[in-house]
């Protein structure tokens, strides 16, 4: 997190015992804030957690949501040791100490659940490790991703664990943990409204992030000899701080995706919204700029090719002005793709072209279509009976075939109603017409 006062002070310690996001930490379902939806009372994760009896599972989520939190509060729901592994900093070794601990837990009557943070960064053999020992009973295995476990968490562990996924905390939920602080940990001073709302709007989401901006603002407070903390502590505390995103992880891949398919909908202002989302993030302006040039040929193509040249002047503006400049240019070029005729007909055509080359090998060129520059390919016929179509009527050479044999008559590109492909498709209604009376006056 970045901040822009955050060398002026250290971080206010409430009660000389750890960060104020530790000591907010609840140690029961009754405490925990957020996450109702995973924490149904018909739902698998509260009921194992009510009724004491686990199940491996893995939390999937963004930093801050309460992972660590609710797989303490499942461990000693069900009266378990509990023993935590960093997959930053640890490797096959401490797995295997973490079995011993477990076994000697076992024989003394007692489970253990073997907690695993950024789990997604341990190995394949690192998390193979875990498996003998989940399925016979050694441990319960809980780990914690901010990554998509499909990609990240071999299959065979999969298997074996259920995922439950964390959401960001809503404004409201962070709101009540700012409260709660507050009255436990920060007597004598006050916080306006104002200030509430936009620390839990700076949070986005992150309780953790909200609690050190509480505790940055009540150290800025006091500091200054405050009563209060109003939204002048609060602006100062929360410039620079950035908002969630990862240029590596699925939060990225996510927005990307809405940015496409808004564009796709024609909707331009969930389109601007998704381009502002990006760029906020710090998103490079030109892998943006990129994704615009293949939104323009995969979703409008003919119906407005227009759209092509001006996503590309997008980039180029980019390229050679960078932001913020660079930046209107691509909220142009996307409102622009957001409103134009959508056609995915040359999208469709060039796959089923791919398709065509794989089914039917290497088919060879129609030997009317092959040039002759020597006296022996023109014996071979090469280039014998092609017509030159500008010497055609009205430039076209009817009844030409340009395909090898195996593939006559083909029809990959498809032209829509829409925009320009509507005269596209009656272009090409007027040329297969005169192709059929051609074949008719001259089969």
């Amino acid at each position: 997190m970045t901040t822009g006062v955050l060398p002026m002070f250290e971080h206010e310690d409430p009660a000389g015992q750890g960060p104020l996001a530790s000591l907010m930490r609840p140690t029961s379902l009754e405490g925990y804030v957020g996450q109702q939806a995973v924490l149904n009372p018909q739902g698998p994760l509260f009921r194992a957690i009510a009724q004491g009896v686990l199940h491996s599972f893995v939390l999937w989520g963004p930093p801050g949501v309460g992972k660590t939190t609710l797989a303490r509060i499942a461990a000693s729901a069900a009266d378990a040791e509990f023993i935590q592994l960093s997959a930053v900093l640890s490797g096959v070794a401490d797995i295997r100490s973490a079995v011993a601990q477990a076994r000697l837990h076992r024989e003394a009557g007692k489970a253990t659940v073997l907690f695993v943070d950024e789990a997604h960064r341990f190995n394949k053999a690192q998390q193979d490790a875990f498996l003998p020992h989940v399925e016979d009973g050694t441990l319960i295995f809980i780990g914690a991703t901010t990554e998509n476990p499909s990609f990240e968490l071999n299959s065979a562990l999969l298997s074996r664990v259920r995922v439950y996924q964390l959401t960001p905390l809503a404004i409201g939920d962070i709101e009540r943990l700012i409260d709660r602080a507050m009255r436990d940990h920060f007597t004598g001073l006050t916080l306006t409204d104002d200030a509430r709302e936009e620390l839990a709007h700076a949070a986005d989401g992150d309780a953790r992030r909200g609690l050190n901006l509480l505790e940055l603002s009540v150290s800025l407070a006091r500091q200054e000899r405050l009563e209060a903390i109003d939204s002048a502590i609060v602006a100062r505390i929360c410039s620079g701080t950035e908002r969630r995103f990862d240029r590596r992880g699925e939060q990225f891949y996510d927005q990307t995706s809405a940015l496409h398919k808004s564009i796709r909908g024609s909707d331009p202002d969930a389109a601007l919204y998704w381009l502002a989302r990006l760029l906020d993030g710090g998103c490079d302006p030109r892998y943006v700029a990129r994704r615009l040039v293949r939104t323009a040929s995969e979703d409008i193509g003919n119906a407005d090719p227009r759209a092509l040249g001006l996503a590309l002047d997008a980039l180029a503006v980019q390229e050679r002005l960078g932001s913020p400049e660079g930046e209107l240019s691509l909220a142009q070029a996307t409102v622009y793709l957001a409103c134009a005729p959508k056609s995915n007909a040359v999208y469709k055509a060039f796959a089923a072209a791919q398709q065509a080359v794989v089914q039917y090998g290497s088919q060879d060129v129609p030997k009317h279509l092959r040039n002759a520059p020597t006296d022996l390919m023109r014996q071979q016929g090469y280039g014998q009976g092609y017509r030159y179509a500008h010497n055609e009527p009205d430039g076209y050479a009817a009844g030409v075939q340009y395909l090898p044999d195996a593939l006559e008559n083909q029809r990959f590109y498809q032209p829509v109603e829409r925009g320009l492909e509507i005269q596209i498709a009656e272009k090409l209604r007027q040329l297969r017409s005169a192709d059929a009376q051609f074949k008719k006056e001259w089969p």
